[in-house]
């Protein structure tokens, strides 16, 4: 895993709405130093990554970042009934909705 990816992923889930300006801007350059496209390990990590809410935007990125791996995230199965919108998100963006998990290990 490249070292700005581990760095993002070393700071936890994105911050909610009440952050300061400083916290956000903060990842917002540790988000635009990891360039793309991410591989699925990457992806997977970034995934862990979503905050509670947009985080005023930076979760779309975050998302769209996720995006450019060449496997989607989640790669096997679909989100659990405890996920996130972001995971689900994630799931019916990848088309996933409409493959079994078979499919998605061959």
């Amino acid at each position: 895993m490249r070292p700005e990816v581990q760095t993002f992923v070393a700071d936890g889930p994105l911050p909610d709405w009440e952050a300061d300006e400083e916290e956000v801007d903060r990842r917002v350059k540790q988000l635009e130093a990891i360039s793309a496209p991410v591989t699925r390990n990457e992806a997977q990590a970034l995934a862990a990554c979503f905050g509670p809410d947009d985080c005023y935007g930076v979760a779309w990125s975050l998302l769209h970042l996720i995006e450019t791996s060449p496997s989607p995230v989640p790669a096997v199965a679909p989100p659990g009934p405890d996920a996130d919108d972001w995971h689900h998100t994630l799931w019916h963006r990848w088309g996933n909705h409409r493959l079994t998990g078979e499919d998605l290990t061959r």
